[in-house]
């Protein structure tokens, strides 16, 4: 949960996941929907499907206990290098460099890496640095420490913009501080452009109070979540209809919903649909006490909520 999102947004979402999934093996055996639904409105989706299928593979090929290895780590759904090493070395005592963003700049101004980060060889070479920095005594005490000192330093005091240099414990090592130039590493010259897109949301709700919703698929935006009826236009959006509802589409507020790389600029459309008009199509009804209950895209549950 805590990649790309922080702290203070994580908390209550992993205390009411834990609650109900308390285990490895409580969560292979839920669903994906019931994960998707704990998961809903935190972002980044992907996490929430790897984790599934990762505490299933756990269960499966592992006996239900997690290896203790970084490479064995590696092996699982959404377990990348950094994240492997990061259970290995805090859980196992294994002697393993993590490397996430917090790491990285941490380690770059320390050294004075000056290197293009956006290149694969430099990465590779400040992994070996990293590497060669590690701990070589009493692992299973030195590891854990040295791992978690190194995540804290980088989230606490060696900040991205105005780092705390003058309290930090190794600024006297520093060479980023020697030069009175922290914020100029970590070096990393490509920029991952933004895009825009615009998208219609049918919200279509019967008498009872019901709406229709369909499953994104994946890849994409919000894959596996449950969505209203997206629409590249609104006229395509119309079209959908039963002509009878056309004129009773109500053209809610629009607003844009900011994803990592995309602003999604989002209209929702209230219609009033009988029930019997939206069989032909992909997704079901959901009562007015069953869709708060399903993983939503926080949009989504956004919009419904104004009922």
């Amino acid at each position: 949960m805590l990649q790309q999102t922080q702290v203070a947004t994580v908390l209550a979402y992993f205390t009411r996941f834990v609650e109900r999934l308390p285990t490895v093996t409580a969560l292979a055996a839920a669903s994906l929907d019931e994960v998707m639904a704990l998961w809903s409105g935190l972002g980044y989706y992907s996490r929430a499907r790897n984790l599934h299928q990762c505490a299933r593979e756990v269960v499966e090929l592992h006996g239900g206990s997690f290896p203790g290895s970084a490479l064995a780590l590696e092996s699982l759904p959404g377990v990348g290098r950094s994240t492997a090493a990061a259970i290995a070395s805090l859980c196992f005592g294994e002697r393993v460099a993590i490397l996430d963003a917090n790491v990285k700049r941490v380690l770059t101004r320390v050294l004075g890496f000056d290197a293009d980060l956006a290149a694969q060889a430099n990465e590779r070479r400040l992994w070996t640095a990293a590497t060669d920095l590690l701990p070589r005594s009493r692992l299973h005490a030195n590891m854990p420490r040295y791992t978690q000192g190194m995540m804290d330093l980088g989230a606490t005091v060696c900040l991205p913009r105005a780092p705390l240099c003058l309290t930090c414990p190794v600024s006297q090592a520093c060479e980023a501080y020697r030069q009175g130039a922290p914020e100029r590493y970590p070096v990393k010259s490509r920029k991952l452009k933004r895009s825009s897109q615009s998208v219609w949301l049918l919200w279509a709700r019967s008498r009872d109070g019901s709406v229709w919703l369909q499953r994104r698929p994946a890849p994409g935006v919000w894959a596996g979540l449950y969505c209203l009826p997206w629409f590249d236009s609104r006229e395509e959006m119309l079209s959908a209809l039963p002509d009878r509802c056309v004129s009773a589409a109500e053209d809610l507020r629009a607003f844009r919903h900011v994803l990592t790389h995309k602003d999604m600029h989002l209209h929702p459309v209230l219609v009033p649909v009988p029930k019997s008009s939206m069989h032909s199509r992909p997704g079901q009804w959901f009562g007015v006490d069953e869709w708060p209950e399903l993983g939503l895209p926080a949009p989504v549950r956004q919009i419904l909520l104004q009922a």
